[in-house]
């Protein structure tokens, strides 16, 4: 059995790798706007830095210079080194990112294989004879609408990495796309991509399931951390009352029979 795949897919698939003017004269290839781009990026740099928090490393800055005695210590995830680990590598994390052609707006960007590449990758392990413009071993390269936004990431970082500095070593607790997109990069502009989320259950989507797993894996997280403050908070008790259990009267004690 041949299948032809349908034009719009040769299209994106051909775009790949290929520098496309976003001018809209290819109806086609939709490049990431402005609001995207810092979507994402605050998005991988907010797991980047979940990911590089959980360490407990202390990292020894006193080098012993003859006429200086050095730094004191500091722990890793208040460090410099931290911080620029995370931001010279945000942007490469871009390009684990697919385009979901059947999605809309931003949600069109996510890791994964498509709903569409599934689909035809689960017809050829069938057998079926896909009939595409580019050798079947190149359907997985990288589109030129993922290879823009990892290109424009690298600007956005360079442009404003002295306020991703700053709500660095701040409180962080402001949400870094609200501090960086919303208050900065998109100060006066159009926001409406921030909210935009993808919530399809189909069996089978792969960058669903996915998110799913990133979600849980989230909220597993925010469990344990909830869980490890009600464990400190009950051992300082227990230190202020010197680990003695509360005395009760004799009164109190008594359980009828």
């Amino acid at each position: 059995m041949t299948l032809v795949a349908p034009f719009w897919l040769l299209v994106t698939v051909a775009a790949a790798g290929t520098a496309v003017k976003n001018d809209g004269d290819d109806e086609w290839v939709h490049l990431p706007d402005n609001c995207e781009v810092c979507k994402f990026v605050s998005i991988e740099m907010k797991s980047a830095f979940d990911e590089t928090g959980k360490t407990k490393e202390v990292i020894d800055r006193n080098y012993r210079f003859i006429d200086s005695k050095g730094a004191p210590p500091i722990k890793y995830v208040k460090s410099d080194l931290r911080f620029i680990e995370v931001v010279e590598n945000v942007c490469q994390r871009l390009l684990e990112y697919n385009l979901h052609k059947e999605r809309s707006g931003s949600n069109r960007f996510a890791k994964g294989m498509s709903e569409t590449f599934s689909t035809l990758h689960g017809l050829v392990n069938k057998g079926v004879n896909v009939v595409m413009d580019i050798p079947y071993e190149l359907w997985n390269e990288t589109s030129a609408e993922v290879s823009d936004l990892k290109k424009r990431c690298d600007v956005l970082v360079e442009q404003y990495e002295d306020v991703i500095e700053d709500w660095y070593k701040g409180s962080q607790e402001e949400d870094l796309t609200t501090y960086l997109c919303e208050k900065h990069v998109l100060k006066g502009k159009d926001t409406a991509c921030l909210k935009e989320e993808w919530a399809s259950k189909k069996k089978g989507d792969q960058a669903a399931i996915a998110q799913d797993k990133n979600n849980k894996k989230k909220k597993s997280d925010g469990v344990d951390s909830k869980q490890k403050k009600e464990k400190k908070v009950k051992k300082k008790k227990a230190e202020r009352t010197g680990g003695v259990q509360p005395q009760v009267s004799l009164s109190e004690a008594k359980t009828e029979l």
